[in-house]
């Protein structure tokens, strides 16, 4: 939908509020006269005099002015016609706070199409909404309970489910929460609507979306790089699964794309960080409120028990963030801070010498400071009130600000228990710009998150592809498979390497093929085409002989009629897994992973969703648990890494430039060992009845040899009308 931004900001920050019903109404009109709203508010009701106090018109035509933002709380049959009446009349945008439309059934579908159609271009949020609540400036459209405050500065959160807005509201963590939205069903606007809405504001730190559904992915980008440029970082819940549509997967890392697999390279592609669950999505809304997002997830944190800093450190490896060794000058500061019964390491467990000792935890701190990590975690559990004296809790929280304004560093304070950390502490901290962290491993995950937020932002992506450019091999019908010798031939001509072969009928021309070739050999069915080869005994490897390549392809003559003699690469020291295929909601997709006939048991894989740089392809292998052995682990040898990046982008390149590509995997990709060359004669050989010239003669055996390809294209691209494909593009 088409709708006014202008429309939208006054929408979100309203200077005049109607609301339109009964009951619904009017608690929305004590809601916002209790956040302390103090611009005009007009109700519209035919039936009564006045609302909650207010005096009521009896149509929206008798207003006294045009709102800003209005609360239709009427019942969803007669909710078009009003939402029509406002939009006649330049209202700012509507929030209909009704049930009944297409979260129910057919008939509310067609009513809510009904709906949005009277809306226009007047930004229209919901319906099945609770509705909006900007605790900046307040203003309540919100006809229910909520237990948030006024604050000056803070996060915006979004979310599709009332009942987890109304949850986020009465958090008692102390996070500062600006403004509040829900959308129901995103008939008209999405979170990324609003959110984009919203960054206009600089009051606004940084923004938290809870998805049940995506979205349209493009505006998620629009979204993201507005935010970029703002520098408001976002953080995600998606929460549910997308309905993607049914595929006929066939290749191996078809299996691996799942719809969160997928969501996972959207966010990380646009830069938006993605929380698993409520708590540490709250958790690091706070923390990029306060210190904003991390540039890389280094930490020091101190304790007075060692049990506190096993637990902190278990968690922190366990969500990737480091806690690095105290640099020498930090050491060194610590040990006379605390004496040479205390082991100085990191995290730091001072024990109970100076427990209670306020200027002595002090001057231990303040040396922690100095370390230079991203965060610096003080481990504190505040007992409740009435239960014990907090004086010496709050004393070491007193030795922590005072260290934080002699050293200025970005500090937090965790606790290992949720609970731990009263409320007006937590806030009291954030006033204080240190973060209030609750719980070890929440706290870790959302270190881990800030940093993957500013490690994504670094630089801006490239754009993703539009729906016209995804899926040219969505038209010309059900796609066709290639034969691997077809698919590897084309593959070839676009820069990819792959072993010499010819294709014979007969098991003597396949021994004399083999011959020709130098052995050792591998010998295929391409004839019927076939996509798993092995499990129906159409590949042999490693024969090393004429008579070898007889035996092995008499026995293949009961699956296949054709078949494919190649050279067989045998000095390999890895073997990767390339896939790329068409997803209808994300587009264009490539899969990295371990390779072979164990890629889906080892199941270690990375997603990338297209177009995507070479050193985004770099990036990608080293998160993979493969990267020690590609990387020379123990004395291996080192992999041709860069010969693999080339591979990967000749594949990509030649795939999105050809338009026509349902599916392709190539596995293996067999990795020689780096900076080695192996010399060869130039060599063209029989395919078929055509030649499969090698264009680059050094190329097939370079570091990076693509030995098995499965090739699905739109019908239209096939050239013979039997199975074999003998050409493509």
């Amino acid at each position: 939908m088409m709708f006014d931004h202008r429309k939208l900001r006054r929408c979100l920050k309203p200077a005049s509020i109607a609301v339109i019903g009964g009951r619904t109404a009017a608690k929305a009109i004590e809601q916002t006269r209790a956040i302390g709203f103090d611009g005009p508010i007009w109700a519209v009701n035919p039936g009564r005099e006045t609302l909650a106090g207010v005096p009521c018109c009896p149509s929206i035509a008798d207003l006294p002015a045009t709102p800003d933002a209005a609360l239709v709380a009427v019942p969803a049959e007669a909710a078009p016609a009003v939402v029509r009446d406002l939009a006649a009349a330049g209202v700012g945008g509507a929030i209909c706070h009704a049930s009944g439309f297409a979260e129910d059934n057919e008939a509310g579908a067609g009513l809510q199409d009904e709906l949005v159609a009277a809306a226009g271009d007047m930004p229209l949020i919901g319906p099945n909404c609770i509705g909006i609540i900007d605790y900046l400036d307040g203003a309540a459209l919100w006809p229910d309970e909520h237990g948030g405050r006024r604050v000056e500065s803070g996060v915006a959160v979004i979310t599709q489910s009332g009942n987890i807005a109304q949850n986020i509201s009465m958090q008692r963590r102390g996070m500062p929460l600006a403004f509040l939205a829900t959308l129901g069903n995103s008939a008209a606007l999405s979170g990324a609507d609003l959110a984009s809405g919203l960054l206009d504001d600089p009051r606004i730190t940084a923004i938290g979306l809870h998805l049940e559904a995506l979205g349209d992915v493009h505006a998620l980008e629009t979204l993201a790089a507005k935010a970029r440029e703002a520098d408001v970082p976002i953080v995600a819940l998606k929460s549910g699964t997308s309905a993607l549509g049914e595929q006929a997967n066939l290749s191996h890392t078809n299996s691996f794309g799942s719809p969160d697999v997928l969501v996972d390279a959207l966010f990380t592609r646009l830069g938006i960080g993605r929380a698993h669950d409520l708590p540490t999505f709250v958790e690091t809304l706070s923390l990029l409120h306060v210190h904003g997002a991390l540039s890389a997830p280094t930490l020091t944190s101190a304790s007075c028990s060692g049990g506190e800093a096993a637990l902190l450190a278990d968690a922190a490896e366990a969500a990737g963030v480091e806690m690095p060794e105290l640099p020498a000058a930090t050491a060194a500061g610590l040990r006379e801070a605390v004496g040479p019964r205390i082991h100085v390491r990191n995290p730091l467990d001072y024990q109970t010498y100076i427990w209670g000792d306020v200027p002595a935890q002090q001057t231990c701190f303040s040396q922690l400071l100095t370390a230079g990590t991203q965060l610096h975690l003080l481990a504190l559990d505040v007992p409740r009130r009435g239960r014990a004296d907090r004086s010496i809790w709050m004393g070491t929280l007193e030795a922590f600000v005072g260290a934080l304004a002699e050293y200025p560093a970005p500090a937090g304070v965790v606790t290992s228990l949720p609970e731990s950390l009263p409320e007006d502490v937590a806030i009291d901290l954030i006033d204080r710009g240190i973060v209030p962290l609750h719980g070890v491993r929440e706290a870790m995950a959302a270190i881990r998150i800030a940093a993957d937020i500013s490690e994504a932002r670094a630089e801006a992506p490239l754009p993703l592809l539009s729906a016209a450019d995804r899926s040219g091999a969505a038209s010309g019908g059900e796609p066709v498979i290639a034969d691997e010798d077809s698919a590897k031939r084309t593959l070839s001509a676009h820069g990819l390497a792959v072993p010499a072969g010819r294709v014979v009928s007969t098991p003597v021309e396949a021994a004399q093929a083999a011959a020709q070739l130098g052995f050792p050999v591998v010998a295929k069915v391409v004839e019927p085409v076939m996509a798993h080869k092995s499990d129906h005994g159409g590949v042999q490897v490693g024969l090393m002989t004429e008579d070898e390549v007889i035996e092995a392809v008499s026995a293949m003559e009961s699956v296949g009629t054709l078949f494919l003699i190649e050279q067989m690469v045998s000095d390999g020291v890895a073997e990767l897994v390339v896939g790329l295929r068409t997803d209808p909601t994300f587009g264009p997709i490539l899969t990295l992973g371990v390779g072979g006939t164990l890629v889906e048991v080892i199941r270690d894989f990375v997603t990338l969703l297209l177009p995507v740089r070479p050193e985004e392809i770099r990036t990608a292998l080293r998160s993979l648990k493969l990267w020690p052995l590609l990387d020379g682990v123990r004395g291996r040898p080192r992999a041709d890494v860069d010969a693999a990046i080339e591979a990967i982008t000749a594949i990509v390149d030649w795939s999105l430039a050809d338009g026509t590509v349902s599916e392709l995997e190539v596995n293996p990709l067999i990795l020689r060992q780096a900076q080695t060359k192996v010399e060869t004669g130039e060599r063209s050989v029989e395919c078929g009845s055509e030649a499969r010239d090698e264009l680059d003669t050094t190329a097939a055996w370079r570091g990076a040899v693509a030995v098995d390809v499965l090739l699905r294209c739109a019908a239209e691209a096939q050239t013979t009308s039997n199975t074999r494909v003998k050409g493509l593009k």
